[in-house]
């Protein structure tokens, strides 16, 4: 076993992991189970959470290559009990379905808003391509995107 120190939605703290368990094991393990257990090959999704305030796939990150570092998973957007504007855009706009791809999209379009404050249609939809949803049909996750980006800009009340 290896310790590993990660700041997981601003709670620091030391866990011990097998030396070739994903980041995705340990968080699940730590009863983290924003980030979801979907293909386990980097393929859905739904694992995302954003290392370092950038979008990865759990699954096929090393927990070891995480030891020191912040995880924020979608969980951990809200703050003191307030939902962040994109968790409020999705629930306002429907876009949450079965909810099992919900978490890796928040992790994605947090990274892309925190890059691009005012992406296109088209850019919300290359930042979800990498999330696989049977329900939503995409439609009204990018709206819910889109409508978050404004508020995050201060064009509607949040």
């Amino acid at each position: 076993m290896i310790t590993i120190r990660l700041t997981v939605d601003g709670r620091t703290r030391a866990v011990a992991a097998e030396p070739g368990a994903t980041l995705l094991e340990v968080l699940r393990s730590e009863g983290h189970t924003a980030a979801k257990d979907g293909c386990a090959t980097g393929d859905c999704g739904a694992c995302s959470v954003l290392l370092d305030d950038h979008v990865v796939n759990a699954c096929f990150v090393f927990a070891a290559r995480a030891d020191g570092r912040s995880v924020t998973t979608a969980a951990g957007l809200a703050v003191r009990g307030e939902l962040h504007p994109l968790q409020r855009a999705f629930l306002d706009a429907g876009a949450v379905q079965c909810g099992f791809c919900t978490p890796g999209m928040l992790a994605a379009a947090t990274d892309l808003l925190a890059r691009d404050p005012d992406p296109s249609e088209r850019e919300v939809r290359r930042a979800l391509a990498g999330t696989l949803c049977r329900c939503t049909g995409f439609a009204k996750p990018v709206e819910a995107i889109l409508r978050a980006a404004e508020m995050l800009r201060g064009g509607e009340d949040g």
